[in-house]
């Protein structure tokens, strides 16, 4: 549970003639100097040149390719910007929420932090997972705010994951054709026996593929391969089942595509197991044994999935590039957020640095237009 120190909530403030000055960018972004950049990699868009010369790549990339980039999201129709409009203004007025999901648990002020994740995309996600119920939706969104706050997920720090990714069981490199983050899933580098902290884990990595995705990028890619893994090496139905439940009650709308390659019969019997747990829409996104260069450009893919990228897993030449590379990602996101006036309901488009400008909070009621 996080041991954060509650804030008062802040005073609006209009700073939107100023923001909308701003022409920050990912493109402008400087990137910690211990990440592969155009400068650093001798290529364009943070792809590594691969020449001799380099030796083999040990660190994220910053970028997705020039011409990789997420489809723009439609439109709202008027129905569906009343529902969200009253969604915006049932969360705004969140002042107190439990600590814990038990019956009766006592309850403390949100905090800034639990604001901040509170944002227009964010809202919109959990519309689209309920079918735009709107009071389904403010159910759910309070359920994952005192998820988060149960389940310490502030409180994952790199040095506490840092010993269940030692062999790179987990690598976040790399985007798809709609520049999506990849996020690659290793059973065969399993170092740690089967622990709370393994799931931590990759709750820890689903946050730094979050910080990842460029402006208008909702999604991840993920890429499972089950090359020389063993049947032990794998999770249980019970950790299975577990994993399910976080990734599509308090992730919703996060997972794009879910590349799954080399399985073994144990591994297909432990997917029949689980498959009646797996909403329609998340098998539906579920690609078995499939090239992966269909999926994924060969200048951002590894070569031992099938692409160009001569990669090798060194712990302390990647974990810290990693996490110095999210955190000055998660800086900027924030101060964006606390230039903008600290709203709930704000553009991630805006926070992550794109051209979009911040949200304009007209009315009494909460309403909300995204300037354009």
């Amino acid at each position: 549970m996080s041991t954060e120190v509650a804030e008062p909530a802040p005073a609006p403030v209009d700073n939107r003639e100023q923001i909308l000055n701003e022409k920050s960018s990912v493109a402008e972004t400087t990137a910690p100097e211990n990440t592969i950049d155009s400068k650093t990699a001798g290529g364009e868009d943070g792809i590594p040149a691969l020449d001799e010369s380099t030796g083999p790549v040990k660190k994220p990339l910053a970028r997705s390719a020039p011409n990789c980039k997420p489809a723009p999201r439609a439109e709202l129709t008027a129905e569906q910007q009343t529902k969200y409009n009253e969604l915006l203004s049932a969360v705004s007025s969140w002042t107190d929420i439990p600590d814990t999901s038990a019956r009766n648990a006592p309850t403390s002020p949100i905090i800034d932090r639990e604001r901040l994740w509170l944002t227009r995309e964010c809202l919109l996600r959990y519309l689209r997972a309920t079918k735009w119920n709107t009071p389904a939706a403010v159910k759910r969104l309070l359920e994952t705010a005192v998820w988060r706050r149960e389940y310490g997920v502030y409180g994952l720090t790199a040095d506490y994951i840092a010993p269940e990714n030692g062999t790179g069981k987990q690598v976040i490199f790399g985007f798809d054709n709609e520049g999506r983050p990849c996020l690659y899933l290793n059973p065969n580098k399993q170092n740690t026996k089967q622990s709370e902290r393994q799931v931590q884990h990759l709750v820890f990595m689903l946050e730094r593929v979050i910080d990842l995705m460029a402006p208008g990028q909702e999604t991840l890619a993920l890429l499972i391969n089950f090359k020389d893994s063993s049947a032990s090496s794998n999770p249980s139905v019970g950790t299975g089942k577990q994993v399910l439940n976080i990734l599509q009650n308090h992730y919703p709308e996060r997972l794009g595509r879910a590349l799954i390659s080399h399985l073994p019969w144990y591994v297909t019997t432990f997917f029949k197991l689980i498959s009646p747990f797996i909403d329609p829409i998340t098998k539906s996104k579920m690609k078995f044994n499939e090239p992966l260069t269909d999926h994924v450009p060969a200048s951002q893919l590894l070569k031992t999935s099938g692409g160009d990228i001569d990669f090798i897993y060194d712990h302390d030449v990647y974990w810290p590039a990693l996490n110095a590379l999210c955190e000055q990602k998660q800086k900027e996101y924030r101060e964006r957020w606390e230039r903008a006036g600290k709203k709930i309901g704000e553009s991630e488009i805006y926070l992550k640095g794109g051209d979009e400008g911040s949200v304009e909070t007209g009315g009494n009621d909460g309403d909300a237009a995204v300037q354009k």
